[in-house]
């Protein structure tokens, strides 16, 4: 019995002695003009209304340009050729509309249309496809590092990604191990909306997380801000999604989660 206490305990001690201390290097402008250049924006409009979108879509973008009956948000490209994460709010009422992404950089965008390839609103992480290389895109943080609570990141959010100041993790994200699921995770950047979607990067450019919601006090004459949420997903799931879908050679409609 004490030999099987004391096995215990040294497990528990080495569980807890795993956990480094957080990464204080900050991204640097090489890493932001990075995230800046793999800026990508998803829209949902209706069938038919590409003509109000298609300048803003290919030659730059501001959210507040886009049409009235349009969504716009962020997308993050995650291989070269074509998949993007973005927020699964972002496409609530897609259904029967169309969904474009916008991907490129300066002159060289291309405005195309998405297909859905999977969805999940509990992790609030959807995966895309277009048809486009892709080449300049987000590889992830090794799923089997610690991710502590105060490591500096920024995020590239189409909103505000391109002013915002360097922030860091408010909570943190243990190695994947045998994990399924996505892990929902603080930052310190405010949102806004338009951001949801976008890349969470760390200092060295890896991609942790996508921009999932924004939380708010809202006392009797003034909002004011709390705190960000992202979204990380299992990494090695996502890839199987992609794979499974590059062997199909024809339109499929995954069902949301």
């Amino acid at each position: 019995m004490r030999r099987c206490a004391l096995l215990l305990a040294g497990c528990f001690l080495q569980s807890c002695a795993v956990v480094p201390s957080a990464d204080l290097k900050v991204p640097g402008p090489a890493i932001r003009q990075m995230v800046s250049r793999r800026a990508s924006a998803v829209v949902v409009m209706e069938r038919g209304g590409l003509g109000g979108v298609g300048g803003w879509g290919t030659r730059g973008f501001v959210l507040s340009q886009v049409t009235k009956d349009a969504v716009g948000a962020s997308a993050t490209p995650i291989s070269a050729d074509g998949y993007f994460l973005t927020a699964a709010h972002v496409l609530a009422h897609s259904a029967g509309r169309q969904v474009l992404v916008s991907y490129g950089h300066e002159s060289q965008r291309e405005l195309k249309e998405a297909r859905v390839v999977w969805c999940s609103e509990g992790a609030d992480l959807a995966l895309l496809h277009i048809p486009l290389r892709t080449d300049d895109y987000y590889r992830w943080s090794p799923a089997e590092r610690w991710l502590p609570e105060g490591t500096r990141v920024i995020h590239g959010g189409l909103a505000t990604g391109a002013t915002a100041a360097w922030g860091k993790l408010g909570s943190s994200l243990a190695p994947q191990g045998g994990f399924t699921g996505a892990r929902k995770f603080k930052i310190d950047i405010p949102l806004q909306p338009g951001d949801s979607g976008g890349p969470v990067v760390d200092a060295y450019g890896a991609l942790v997380g996508i921009n999932s919601a924004v939380e708010y006090l809202v006392p009797i004459e003034t909002a004011f801000f709390v705190d960000s949420e992202a979204s990380r997903p299992n990494v090695q799931k996502i890839q199987a999604l992609i794979e499974k879908d590059r062997g199909c050679n024809r339109r499929v409609d995954h069902p949301v989660e």
